[in-house]
């Protein structure tokens, strides 16, 4: 196994660190890496916005639901989807491109070229000995994350990501088996088969809350998850989307 394969398999959220700042250094080492990913045609679209004013970095932490983490950390990153770029190149070479950046594909192709560059920024971080959490809490209150960050149209918070020095290391969280997610030629649609993987994966999951919490919690995977998708959060997205002119056509 190389080192690149050990940091993979090694991951795990991080969510206490040490009061200590990155260095620039570390900060330009992990955007470089984040934009060595591939990128659909070269589009390369999303931004980064590093963090590093305290009041900031403070009302950042209360919108997301009060996560201390994103307020103390050794640098916290916001991810963007970014198409505004796109809209002054059309304008820069007078060609009408709103067709497009208002298309549902150019959407996706933002979506997946941020998660792309985001994915590369945390392995480069857990490579270089720091933690990392990703903050879907940063879609809470979209409107307000847009006016301290200063964000134009066509430009999306999509995630956060504090990185700093560990100070508490967890436990790794047991993944899905991979016959349950890894398919061959087709789709494994036996649901039988499918419910027993659940079953095994839902005991694995109870247990290791268990030891985890000292018998406090023992809820299932599958009866965490039919929780939450019971529940609607965030259902005011496609409104914003629509409102900062990526209109989904």
């Amino acid at each position: 196994m190389n080192q690149v394969i050990s940091t993979i398999l090694n991951h795990r959220t991080i969510r206490y660190f040490e009061d200590k700042q990155l260095t620039d250094e570390q900060i330009k080492t992990i955007v470089s890496c984040a934009q060595a990913a591939a990128t659909s045609s070269f589009i390369q679209a999303y931004s980064i916005i590093g963090i590093k004013d305290k009041e900031k970095k403070k009302r950042l932490a209360e919108l997301t639901g009060n996560q201390e983490y994103v307020e103390k950390n050794g640098h916290f990153f916001i991810f963007c989807a970014d198409l505004y770029r796109h809209t002054v190149i059309g304008e820069k070479e007078q060609r009408n491109v709103t067709p497009a950046l208002e298309s549902t594909e150019k959407f996706m192709v933002a979506l997946i070229d941020t998660s792309l560059a985001a994915q590369n920024a945390a392995l480069a971080a857990e490579s270089m000995g720091l933690g990392i959490c990703y903050i879907g809490g940063i879609r809470n209150h979209l409107e307000e994350v847009k006016k301290i960050v200063k964000i134009p149209d066509r430009v999306i918070p999509l995630f956060g990501l504090a990185v700093g020095y560990p100070t508490k290391i967890t436990d790794q969280k047991p993944r899905l088996p991979l016959e349950h997610v890894y398919h061959e030629d087709e789709y494994e649609q036996d649901q039988q088969k499918f419910i027993r993987q659940l079953d095994e994966y839902d005991a694995l999951i109870s247990s290791y809350y268990e030891k985890r919490t000292e018998g406090q919690r023992t809820d299932r995977w599958s009866e965490q998850i039919a929780q939450m998708l019971s529940k609607q959060n965030r259902m005011y997205m496609k409104e914003f989307i629509q409102k900062n002119k990526l209109d989904l056509q």
